[in-house]
Order: structure tokens, then C-alpha cells, then sequence
């Protein structure tokens, strides 16, 4: 009945005149306004535009989007207020584009790519599509497709240098080689024309070497293995910023001769040399200002035969090398690890390289603060922070040997990450205190943690952005046992947390912590004594949503004033002339109850 209805009231519009039919609001079904607050946008984003018709303008409902639909431009340093890919104070986060550490003017000239969140995106103005016939933007435009399915045409704002009203150059045999010169590439170069060194290192670049004695340029090589069987493949270079570690195989067909004539065996063939700060310090190769020593952080003795043993080879090479930006390298010191090998035929050994960049002279106040797990909010699987007096560490978890027992080495706790770890603690009977609380500290670790930091970038100077943990110990009295020893056996670590600020940028912190120990008792006889230990972690989600938005607008019908006349016109007639008004009457009541359904629902 109701579908009859509607079919009715169809026809009934059909038959109204254009000028007379109900108009639905301008304004588009659950459109919402919203304004990025992220500033000013760079110029200079260029787009495939639509195409300009003279005197037609667009006339429609606008959406401002904060983020573009494909493409996005970088602001010049500093970007952003709050750099949340910042987590090494005093050091420059690889790809982290608003890292004021970096002291990068242009970060993308350094960095392949920006972290997500480290730049700004453009500012964009998009409608249905189906409300757009023709547009004569002087802005740069993009038809879409959002997540839904639905088209949209969005338009680029805040890009007054982007228009279509631009004249073009007329190229002429006059004219052909100012323009050659100004916007000239390599094409218009000379084939024997030198290209200038870079004036700093990029990530990845190989970093150069010098050798003085020879008056030789080289690069910085880090051995890595290669093929099935890992062979040590010499000229894998490093690469700025890039802290890597690698480790291949050497084989030696008679090490008697090669122990002492070996240079990869040697130690002294690894800083023999020194490095390029930056790479235009290959202009001036006598200029000692461009150059860094390798300095050896203890001396390494030289590979000595002794009878059947080859003394002294290097194992392991380690490189710490600090940088200052665009500054270039400031620092390089090496460490070695060296070993002794039997001379025997077909011998072989395996060589560790590793090599670490960090930051040039660390203020006090950074080393204090140590590494991040977030800014502000924790990141997932990050270490999560705590404080015991003024020193921060990392909440930990019991490790096992390979035999079950407890390790001196300890898991870290993830942030968002639920663990659970065990292991056998072996321990010689003493008295009853002593032991509980050797069990308590092989539990919570030492030292025991007293706070956890509220976000992932809390400073231990300020007690304001760390929660106490709550505790509860094991109670004696509760046991009922008057000859055992009650001892902790298990330890339950939870944390909660929740999301707080923006939905478009949520920020995680810890609410609240609390360790839980569960006890049960052993006998005072037993001379020694193994009690399995077991630590669990879990992270209860407490966040309150946000209350869903209401529903969709209702629409707001707009009759003419005059949009009932016709039905006057009817009802004013005798009683003759309503035996031939049947039908109107009848299609009035429908659509007046069509109507009625319609604003019901």
C-alpha cells in the first residue's frame, strides 16, 4: 500500500508545473564543516586541473577536508607544533621531517620520505561531484574517490600563485637563449663539465675516506656476506645515518701466510685513514678542517704467529660515528674485538661490523632523559617508562636460560603488548624474610619501579608526569600457616590507558599501573628450594568514545506560497462541478498522507 502511495505521489509531481514543486535545502544530507588548524600551506603544488569555461561559475555547499587526496607538500622547518616521530632528544630521527634536531632547512633534500605526522598536508575544498557541472576554479582542482565510493571535487586552496590565468611564453630564435639559461638543465650542459660534489650527505650516501699517505680517495666500507655460504664481500659501502650491523665469513687456504699479511686480519688497516666531513671537502683535499681522524677507543695489537696460533685477529670492528646535520660527521672512533685462531688447513672464522651514528655532543639534559617511547603519547611496542627515585628505566619481564632457569637479562615490557614469561629460580634455604625478598626482586627487577610515565616523553624532573604504581604484597595472616614461609610466585602487572585528545591525531597514556602478587606457602625444612616464577602484563584499553553525531538532517520542505490554489479553485465549485473533482481529491489525500509518512520516519 505504502509503494502505491508513493508511485501516486510520483505521478502527482509529474504533474506540477516546474515552478511549483517542493525544493530540498541547498545544504547536502550530513555535511560537515571542519577547518584544519595546521596553518599556512606551501606554494607551489602543482595538479591536473579542470578546464576553464568563461563566465560559468560554481555555486555550492563547501567541505573543507584536512588532508589532500594524493598529493602533499612539505612547509619549510619548523612544520609542525608538535613532532610526534621525535623520540631520540638531542639526535635527528631518521625520516622524521619536523625533528628540530636535524637543523634541516629542506628535510627531503636529506630524507627519502617524511614519517607520517611530521608534515603538513595541503588544504582542500571538496563537494559531491554531482552538484558540479562546470567550474572555472582559479585554483587547482581533482575529481576523487573517497572511501564510500562517492566522487568529489575538490578544489586547492590557499595557492594564489597556482592560476589559470598565466600567459604564455613565446619562444623565439630572440628569446631561445635567455630561456635556455634560466631554466636550463643538464641537457644544455656541457658533457665535459664537471658536476660539483654535493655540499652535505644525504641518508644512505657512501660516506668518503682519504688516505694521506697515498693521497687516495675512498669510501667507508662495512664487509657483508654474500651467497650461500656468506663469504665477506668487501665493497659493500655504508650509508649516512643508515646504523647497520653485518656479519660474514673468511676462509683461508694456508693462515700461516696470511696472519700477518692479511690486512683484513689487522687492525690498523681499519682507521688507517681519515673521513670527509661533508662531501665538498673533496675540492680541497689539503684542507685538514674537512677531515675526521678514526680514533681507536683502546690500542689493538698487530696479528702475531705464535707456533700453531694466530694471535690477535680481528673478530669484531665497531665504528661510532656522530653527526651534526647539514654540519656533516664530527666524530669517529672504532673499537675492536680480536680472537685467537688455530693455523690448520681450510681454516675460517666469522667477522662482526657494526656501525652506530648518533648525535654530536648530547646535551646533559637529553642523556638524562634517554630515549622516547612517544611524543607525547606512547607509540605501540615501544618500551614502556618508569622511575625509581630520579632514574628512569624500562619496565621489565623475567627471562629463562636456555635451561629454564631465571637469566640476569631481562624482556622489556611493549607498550599495548600483553606478555607473559617464566622461569625456575633455584635458591639455598635461609630464613624466610631474606628469601621473599630475593623472590620480589627477581620479579619486578631491580631496580623495583615506583612510577610509570604517563606519555612516552615524560621527564624524570617533572613528578607531574608520572602516576605511582599501586602495589599489593603477599599477606601472611591470610595463609593460616604457622610453620612455612609464604613467598610471591607470580606477578600480574596491569595498565591501564586510554586515548585522549584530537580523534584525527589521538594521543596514548598510561591511567593508572598496579602490581598484583599472588603467594602460596612452602615449608621452613626445605634446605633447597626451586619455586617456577611467572610474570604476566596486560593492557586494559579505557578510552571513552566520543558520542556518535545524530542522524541525518530531515528535509526541510519549501512549498510556494500559492501551492494550495488549485484545490481552492476545486473545493469553491457547486456541487456539480465536484462529481468530475473525484480524482483530484483523492490524489491530494494521498499526498497529503505520503507526506505525513515521510515526516514520521
Amino acid at each position: 500500500m505504502f509503494t502505491s502511495q508513493l508511485a501516486l505521489l510520483y505521478v502527482f509531481f509529474l504533474m506540477v508545473p516546474e515552478g511549483v514543486r517542493p525544493q530540498p535545502s541547498p545544504s547536502p544530507s550530513g555535511a560537515v564543516s571542519t577547518q584544519s588548524d595546521l596553518g599556512p600551506r606551501t606554494q607551489g603544488e602543482t595538479l591536473q586541473s579542470s578546464s576553464e569555461v568563461p563566465g560559468v561559475s560554481t555555486v555550492s555547499p563547501t567541505v573543507v577536508t584536512p588532508s589532500a587526496p594524493g598529493n602533499r607538500t612539505v612547509d619549510l622547518f619548523p612544520v609542525l607544533p608538535i613532532c610526534v616521530c621525535d623520540l631520540t632528544p638531542g639526535a635527528c630521527d631518521m625520516n622524521c621531517c619536523c625533528d628540530r634536531d636535524c637543523y634541516l632547512l629542506h628535510p627531503r633534500t636529506v630524507f627519502s620520505f617524511c614519517l607520517p605526522g611530521s608534515v603538513r598536508s595541503s588544504s582542500w575544498v571538496c563537494v559531491d561531484n554531482s552538484l558540479i557541472f562546470r567550474s572555472n576554479s582559479p585554483f587547482p582542482s581533482r575529481v576523487f574517490m573517497d572511501s564510500n565510493g562517492i566522487k568529489q571535487f575538490c578544489v586547492h586552496v590557499n595557492n594564489s600563485k597556482l592560476t589559470y590565468f598565466q600567459k604564455l611564453q613565446k619562444v623565439n630564435a630572440t628569446s631561445f637563449q635567455a630561456l635556455a639559461t634560466e631554466f636550463g638543465g643538464e641537457s644544455f650542459t656541457s658533457t665535459f663539465q664537471t658536476q660539483s660534489p654535493p655540499p652535505f650527505y644525504r641518508a644512505g650516501d657512501p660516506i668518503l675516506t682519504y688516505f694521506p699517505k697515498w693521497s687516495v680517495i675512498g669510501l667507508l666500507r662495512q664487509p657483508a656476506g654474500v651467497g650461500a655460504g656468506g663469504l665477506c664481500a668487501e665493497s659493500n659501502p655504508a650509508g649516512f645515518l643508515e646504523s647497520k650491523s653485518t656479519t660474514c665469513a673468511r676462509f683461508f687456504k694456508n693462515l700461516a701466510d696470511s696472519c700477518t699479511l692479511d690486512p683484513t686480519l689487522n687492525a690498523a688497516s681499519y682507521h688507517n685513514f681519515t673521513v670527509l666531513k661533508v662531501p665538498r671537502g673533496l675540492s680541497d683535499l689539503q684542507n685538514t678542517k674537512f677531515q675526521v681522524p678514526v680514533t681507536p677507543v683502546s690500542q689493538a695489537d698487530s696479528p702475531l704467529l705464535a707456533g700453531n696460533t694466530c694471535q690477535n685477529v680481528v673478530s669484531q670492528v665497531i665504528y661510532e660515528i656522530e653527526t651534526n646535520g647539514t654540519f656533516g660527521i664530527q666524530k669517529v672512533s672504532i673499537s675492536f674485538g680480536q680472537t685467537n685462531l688455530t693455523v690448520e688447513p681450510g681454516t675460517s672464522f666469522q667477522q662482526h661490523f657494526i656501525i652506530h651514528f648518533r648525535a654530536f655532543q648530547q646535551s646533559t639534559a637529553a642523556s638524562l632523559t634517554g630515549f622516547r617511547s612517544g611524543n607525547p603519547g606512547y607509540i605501540a611496542e615501544k618500551p614502556l617508562l618508569a622511575l625509581t627515585g630520579d632514574r628512569r628505566h624500562s619496565m621489565t619481564l623475567l627471562q629463562s636460560k636456555g635451561d629454564g632457569t631465571c637469566s640476569t637479562k631481562r624482556h622489556e615490557v611493549q607498550f599495548g603488548v600483553n606478555a607473559i614469561s617464566g622461569c625456575k629460580l633455584r635458591l639455598k634455604r635461609v630464613d624466610c624474610s631474606h628469601l621473599q625478598r630475593e623472590i620480589y626482586q627477581t620479579l619486578h627487577g631491580s631496580p623495583r619501579p615506583e612510577h610509570v610515565a604517563i606519555f612516552g616523553n615524560a621527564d624524570p624532573a617533572q613528578k607531574g608526569e608520572w602516576t605511582r604504581i599501586l602495589s599489593r604484597n603477599c599477606s601472611v595472616s591470610a595463609m593460616h600457616c604457622t610453620s612455612c614461609c609464604v613467598i610471591p610466585v607470580s606477578l600480574e602487572i596491569q595498565i591501564l590507558w586510554a586515548y585522549v585528545g584530537l580523534q584525527s591525531n589521538p594521543q596514548a597514556h598510561v591511567s593508572g599501573a598496579r602490581f598484583l602478587y599472588h603467594c602460596q606457602p612452602i615449608q621452613d625444612s626445605q634446605q633447597e628450594t626451586e619455586v617456577p616464577l611467572t610474570t604476566v602484563v596486560t593492557f586494559v584499553d579505557i578510552t571513552q568514545k566520543p558520542e556518535p553525531p545524530r542522524g541525518q538532517p530531515r528535509m526541510d520542505w519549501k512549498l510556494p506560497f500559492d501551492f494550495f490554489f488549485p484545490f481552492k479553485m476545486v473545493f469553491s465549485r457547486g456541487a456539480d462541478s465536484q462529481k468530475g473533482s473525484v480524482s483530484p481529491i483523492l490524489i491530494l489525500c494521498l499526498l497529503l498522507l505520503g507526506v505525513l509518512n515521510l515526516e514520521t520516519k
